[in-house]
């Protein structure tokens, strides 16, 4: 015979999340696994079949019958899990939406934006696919949320992410060689006469961890020193920042190279403040080759990544996966751009 406790808790599991919060596990995963998903772990799926059927319950068949049907939407969400205050105003993400919306409105599709602080919300990727608002996902950018990005893409193939790619992941990406990036930027500052390098950014993110490998691997093999000045990229931070490591480091270094063009064309102002000549004392190099590495004084040497390019292959790819097709990542090749700041 059941008892009171039981039947309240009968009576609480009427959905999916209040069956995840029994289980202990995400929504997204819940879902999965009643979707029969074999690469949800075994164990987990059998522990949430069991715990469906020990109380119950039965995913909402109309409301997943709307979620298949075609809205005619896909989602563009940005993660800024590695610095919550940065801006989806910063020019790269504009730019990038910019030729994302383009691209989309081509294809006969409107694009939904969301900006999210994953910190705030845990099961946010989750929640954006199983909204029954969007028929595909675009991730801009993994931040620190690699992780969470990889358990969804065993169970949700619409999905195509810009970031960096690494040798084996499951998620399907459009992105620069960072890398090779870094490397780049790392060899152009040596050539114009730097010794004493620097990059100026957050080596958290993995994108911007790949820039710094690859200057590394430049700075090692040319016989060079480099160091990390740790930068966050909310304009107000940044700015602060960068004035304190030119502070800390003055005179030491000669060459620095800025994980964005938006922290170089910052950097080039604090430079300019401090009275320091680009490049007769210090040589500059950016990423992104965005608009205003051309509109800096002096013009900014930088390592271009074909943004255009990139928000195509965004999209042919998530139409082929919208499609049913698995679809391999694509990684488009940086192109070092000189100026006049190296």
């Amino acid at each position: 015979m059941a008892t009171g406790d039981d039947r309240t808790t009968r009576a609480r599991v009427r959905t999916i999340t209040d069956l995840a919060r029994i289980a202990g596990v995400s929504p997204g995963t819940v879902s999965r696994a009643l979707a029969g998903k074999s690469l949800v772990n075994a164990k987990t799926r059998e522990k949430i079949v069991g715990l469906a059927r020990e109380h119950g319950f039965r995913p909402n068949q109309m409301a997943s019958g709307l979620r298949r049907q075609k809205t005619g939407v896909i989602g563009v969400v940005i993660p800024l899990g590695h610095d919550a205050r940065q801006q989806i105003s910063d020019s790269f993400f504009m730019t990038l939406l910019g030729y994302l919306a383009d691209e989309l409105t081509q294809e006969g599709y409107d694009l939904m934006l969301r900006r999210v602080v994953p910190g705030e919300d845990a099961d946010w990727l989750d929640r954006f696919i199983g909204s029954g608002m969007i028929d595909g996902v675009i991730v801009i950018g993994q931040s620190d949320q690699f992780a969470l990005i990889e358990d969804v893409a065993d169970g949700y193939l619409p999905m195509v992410v810009w970031g960096n790619h690494k040798e084996g992941q499951r998620h399907c990406v459009v992105g620069t060689d960072n890398r090779l990036g870094g490397r780049l930027a790392a060899e152009r500052l040596i050539a114009a006469g730097a010794r004493r390098l620097a990059f100026l950014g957050d080596t958290g993110p993995i994108e911007f961890a790949a820039r710094f490998a690859g200057a590394e691997d430049a700075a090692s093999r040319m016989g060079v020193s480099l160091v990390a000045l740790p930068t966050l990229l909310s304009p107000d931070r940044a700015s602060e920042e960068i004035a304190a490591h030119l502070a800390a480091h003055e005179g030491e270094i000669d060459g620095i190279f800025a994980a964005t063009d938006t922290l170089a064309a910052l950097c080039l102002a604090a430079l300019r403040e401090g009275g320091i000549a680009v490049p007769e004392t210090v040589r500059l190099v950016g990423f992104d080759d965005l608009p205003i590495a051309r509109q800096t004084a002096p013009p900014l040497t930088t390592i271009r990544q074909d943004i255009a390019a990139g928000a195509h292959g965004l999209v042919q790819l998530l139409l082929r996966r919208l499609a049913g097709e698995e679809t391999e990542s694509l990684v488009l090749p940086p192109q070092l751009v000189i100026r006049q700041s190296a």
